[in-house]
């Protein structure tokens, strides 16, 4: 009898809101803090997500995505593997700087960032094969662990798209059609012979109320 391949299921959760001073701002690895918004969005992923079971559960260091991870954590009664690895990008000589910034002080286009980053145009800013090699050690162990299993991953916009680069095998530049927003949920199966998309950019903390209900 056929059995069907049971498939990694890996659910890809973005950090809450940043602090505001850091709105629209290439923050990369600025180690910022969550919005007052950004704890609350926490706790209501935490409600949304609390409930269910996950085999693994996989953080980023950086502090906007161990906030973000606590009240879930609690709610799980679980801890979580942190992989180094998982941080954002570098951004270079774009850290620091907000989105209007960078056509006045640079001289290109910043909603084309994917592409910039890409090509090496932004000075100082990690190496697109040292970026896609990092986030690729980290899918793949990530992968390994928990083949046919579960998985929870908290991290950032940016890793987020480069998983989905690697994962349906096309350029990290072509992932700006993905919108990922803050503490939103992206779930992606993965079989041998295929990868599916089964829910993207979902905001759970949009729908739930105060007592949790929809």
């Amino acid at each position: 009898m056929y059995c069907r391949e049971k498939p990694t299921r890996l659910h890809l959760v973005r950090h809450a809101e940043v602090d505001e001073a850091y709105h629209e701002v290439f923050g990369g690895q600025i180690d910022m803090e969550l919005s007052s918004l950004g704890h609350e969005q926490a706790k209501r992923l935490a409600k949304f997500l609390g409930g269910r079971t996950f085999d693994h559960i996989y953080i980023s260091p950086m502090v906007r995505v161990r906030q973000t991870a606590e009240p879930l954590l609690d709610a799980l009664g679980r801890e979580a593997q942190v992989i180094d690895d998982l941080r954002e990008v570098d951004f270079g000589v774009w850290t620091g700087h907000k989105w209007h910034e960078i056509q006045e002080k640079f001289g290109v286009d910043a909603e084309d960032w994917l592409l910039h980053l890409e090509n090496g145009d932004v000075a100082e800013a990690e190496s697109m094969d040292g970026y896609q090699s990092r986030i690729r050690g980290s899918l793949e162990r990530m992968m390994g662990e928990g083949a046919e299993q579960d998985v929870l991953v908290l991290c950032h916009g940016g890793v987020i798209r480069m998983l989905l680069s690697l994962l349906l095998d096309e350029p990290f530049s072509k992932m700006d059609r993905f919108e990922v927003d803050f503490a939103s949920l992206t779930v992606i199966e993965h079989r041998s012979s295929r990868t599916e998309i089964k829910l993207h950019n979902f905001s759970p903390w949009l729908w739930l109320g105060d007592d949790g209900g929809i």
